[in-house]
C-alpha cells in the first residue's frame, strides 16, 4: 500500500498537486486525509523506537508540526499513517483569516516553502468541537496554541489556550516563534517570557484536566538568534516548569535561497534549506540545557538520513512538514523504516541512544549567516 501511494505521488499525484495554488493544494491533502486517501501504517511496529518524555510514552519519535493541521481536522489520518503524534494548530482564541492571499510560495528547486499564513485559524470553539469527538481514541495529540493578531494582551490568549483545550489536549505548545504576526517574536525576551511561562504554568495548574492528570507544556521558538538570545531562552525554560523545548520554527533569512526569485516574500521560510540552521541551533541548546529538558527537532526533515542527524544532534523527538509536500504521503514510513535501520545499524537498543551522539560536532558550527 505505501508504495501504492509513493508511485501515485510520485508520478502525476505531486505535478497534479503542484499545478494549483499552494492553499488550495493544502485543502486538496486535507480533504484526502478526511476520505481516508493515505497510507495505514502501525506506528508503534519496532519498540526500539519508542520514546518516553514528559510523563508520554510516544510509539516512535516522528511528529507531523504544527501548521498542517490547523483546525484538527485530520489528526487521526495522520496517526494512521505512520507519525508517532501530531500536533494541531497553531489555534486561536478567536477566529481570524490571517493574511491577504497569496501567502504560501514553493520553491520547488530548494524543497522549500515560504509562508505569511498568520495564524490564519477557525478558533477555539472550532478545533475544540472536533477533538471532543475523538477524545476517547488513541494516539498523542498536542495542541498548538497562539495569540490572536488584535490582541492587546498575547499572554492571556496562551492562557486561554490552556482553559480551553485541557481535557483533550496530550500536550500543549507554546507558540512564540511564529514570523507573521507581529511582535509574537518579542515574547522570547528575558522579562516577556518568564512572564508568559509563569503565567502559563498557573493556568496549567488551575485548569486541570478531569482525570487530573499534569498536561505537558512544550515552548517553541525561532531559529533566528544570536548566541546572547540563546542564553536567555535556555535561563527561562531552566527556570520553569516547562515541559521540552522545540526548536524550531520557520526563518526569516534567507541566505540559503537567495538564488530564487521567490526569495524576496515575506514571511517564513521552511524546508530543506533550514535544515543546517535549525539543527545547529538544536545542538546549541542542548548543551544549554544540559540533559534537564527534552528537546524536538523541527527544520528541514526531508528523509530518513536528515532524521538521524536531528536525533543524533541532540532532539528526543522530531517533527516535520514542508518534507511531506514535496516527498509525499509515504515519507513517514520511509523515515521510520531508515530509523529503525539506524538502530540497529548502530547495536544499541533504543532510538534516545541516538540522541546527542553527534551533539558537539554540530554545536561547533558557527550560525549561518
Amino acid at each position: 500500500m505505501r508504495r501504492l501511494f509513493e508511485k501515485l505521488y510520485g508520478g502525476f499525484g505531486r505535478e497534479a498537486l503542484f499545478a494549483l495554488d499552494a492553499e488550495r493544494a493544502h485543502g486538496v491533502s486535507i480533504c484526502a486525509l478526511q476520505k481516508g486517501l493515505h497510507p495505514v501504517v502501525d506506528a508503534a511496529f519496532d519498540s526500539k523506537l519508542a520514546v518516553n518524555i514528559a510523563g508520554l510514552s510516544f510509539p516512535n519519535p516522528l511528529g507531523m508540526a504544527a501548521g498542517f493541521d490547523k483546525n484538527a481536522d485530520v489528526p487521526d489520518a495522520l496517526l494512521r499513517m505512520g507519525f508517532g503524534h501530531t500536533e494541531v494548530g497553531t489555534v486561536t482564541p478567536l477566529p481570524q483569516p490571517g493574511n491577504p492571499k497569496p501567502r504560501i510560495f514553493r520553491l520547488r528547486d530548494h524543497e522549500a516553502v515560504i509562508n505569511r499564513l498568520g495564524f490564519n485559524s477557525k478558533g477555539h470553539d472550532a478545533a475544540l468541537a472536533r477533538l471532543k469527538r475523538r477524545r476517547n481514541r488513541s494516539g498523542i495529540v498536542g495542541i498548538n496554541i497562539g495569540a490572536n493578531k488584535t490582541s492587546e494582551n498575547f499572554a492571556a490568549d496562551y492562557v486561554a489556550g490552556i482553559k480551553a483545550f485541557a481535557d483533550v489536549a496530550d500536550y500543549f505548545t507554546v507558540n512564540i516563534s511564529s514570523p507573521n504576526t507581529p511582535g509574537l517574536r518579542a515574547l522570547q525576551g528575558a522579562d516577556p517570557l518568564a512572564d508568559l511561562l509563569d503565567r502559563v504554568s498557573e493556568a496549567r495548574a488551575q485548569y486541570k484536566p478531569t482525570a487530573g492528570n499534569r498536561v505537558p507544556v512544550f515552548l517553541k521558538i525561532a531559529p533566528d538568534l544570536s548566541e546572547e538570545e540563546m542564553d536567555t531562552i535556555a535561563a527561562a525554560v531552566l527556570a520553569s516548569d516547562v515541559d521540552a523545548l522545540i526548536v524550531s520554527n520557520t526563518t526569516v533569512s534567507r541566505s540559503a535561497v537567495a538564488d530564487h526569485q521567490t526569495a524576496r516574500e515575506a514571511g517564513g521560510l521552511s524546508g530543506k534549506p533550514i535544515f543546517e540552521l535549525s539543527t545547529t541551533v538544536l545542538a546549541k541548546m542542548y548543551q544549554r540545557l544540559n540533559g534537564r529538558l527534552p528537546l524536538i527537532g523541527v527544520g528541514g526533515i526531508h528523509d530518513a538520513e536528515s532524521a538521524r542527524q536531528k536525533i543524533e544532534a541532540g532532539a528526543s523527538l522530531i517533527q516535520l512538514y514542508t518534507g511531506l509536500i514535496y516527498k509525499g504521503p509515504a515519507l513517514p514510513t520511509d523515515i521510520i523504516n531508515g530509523l529503525s535501520l539506524a538502530v540497529k545499524e548502530a547495536g544499541v537498543n533504543s532510538i534516545s541512544d541516538l540522541c546527542g551522539r553527534s551533539n558537539k560536532a554540530w554545536a561547533s558550527r558557527n550560525l549561518p549567516d
